[in-house]
């Protein structure tokens, strides 16, 4: 199904800014920078080039256009987010972790390249974020302010109360024996997925100038999406097949991970895509553009992959 509203063609946007996406990245990667070495880059680029959804990056340009800039001056910044998102799924899929062969519909980074390879390109792509990120706004010519506002909500988002505190808590090292399961599934939700895309979107709309109103705006928007986006995630890892998501299925059931169908069962978690997602449209009504925003909650409902 196409998402036109009122003259609006979304798909052909979210298609444009993925296709900007993928030819800046081919760009970044296409010379290996010197003192880098060859195998290492090459382990990078492996996990960085494998496809996807590019989700993140283009919600950074998104939120920047709402808020009236030209996105391709926040490229370095949305392909930081990129980056961050990538070493996620490196060290996610890690056999002290998650434990994945698949990724992307191909051969998860050390199943290539090994386990200890694997977790060095992760590291240098985390480190490579930020460097890129602040070296290529400041070449745009924006002010350190909205830079390190910007930087410091990415750098929230990796860190202990972001996606690692989140990792900690899915992999059960955490003792959450306090909260309910319901509780449980949706602090990981929103440390583990959550804070990031919140992160990208509001640091799209800091680069915009957005004051702080918008920002909060932005922020519970892209909280709410985070959530929706999760709960569609542990659906299609019951119902989805591995040649459309790219990934392992079942495997979250397999390991006992709490998640949301595991806590609500499968209608349940379908009940809760559905409330999150509203809950997410009324976010967006507050920002500029609500139909593009909202255009994007219903595309994430109906993802396969």
């Amino acid at each position: 199904m196409s998402a036109r509203v009122e003259g609006f063609d979304f798909d052909g946007y979210l298609a444009s800014r993925r296709s900007w996406v993928e030819e800046a990245l081919e760009r970044l990667c296409s010379s290996r920078p010197k003192r880098v070495p060859s195998r290492l880059w090459s382990a990078m680029v492996y996990s960085l080039t494998a496809g996807g959804k590019r989700l993140r990056p283009v919600l950074c340009l998104m939120a920047a256009e709402a808020f009236g800039l030209e996105g391709q001056r926040v490229m370095p910044l949305a392909l930081a987010f990129e980056m961050i998102h990538t070493a996620s799924l490196i060290h996610d899929d890690l056999p002290c972790m998650d434990d994945d062969d698949l990724r992307r519909g191909k051969p998860t980074n050390h199943v290539v390249f090994g386990e200890a390879m694997a977790l060095l390109a992760g590291d240098a792509l985390l480190a490579l974020a930020f460097e890129s990120a602040i070296e290529g706004l400041m070449a745009n010519h924006f002010s350190g302010e909205l830079i390190s506002l910007a930087v410091m909500s990415l750098a929230k988002a990796t860190g202990p109360s972001g996606i690692c505190g989140g990792q900690s808590m899915d992999m059960g090292f955490e003792d959450m024996g306090q909260l309910g399961p319901d509780r449980r599934v949706m602090e990981v939700a929103r440390s583990k997925t959550g804070v990031l895309i919140a992160s990208s979107l509001e640091g799209g709309a800091i680069m915009a100038g957005a004051d702080e109103d918008a920002l909060s705006n932005v922020r519970g928007y892209g909280m709410a999406l985070g959530k929706a986006f999760q709960v569609a995630d542990d659906i299609l890892d019951v119902t989805g097949k591995v040649e459309e998501i790219g990934k392992s299925v079942g495997k979250d059931q397999a390991q006992g991970k709490v998640t949301f169908v595991a806590v609500h069962g499968l209608q349940g978690a379908r009940e809760i895509l559905e409330e999150t997602s509203g809950e997410a449209k009324e976010w967006a009504a507050k920002l500029p553009r609500p139909d593009m925003f909202c255009a994007m909650v219903d595309k994430l409902m109906r993802r396969t992959s």
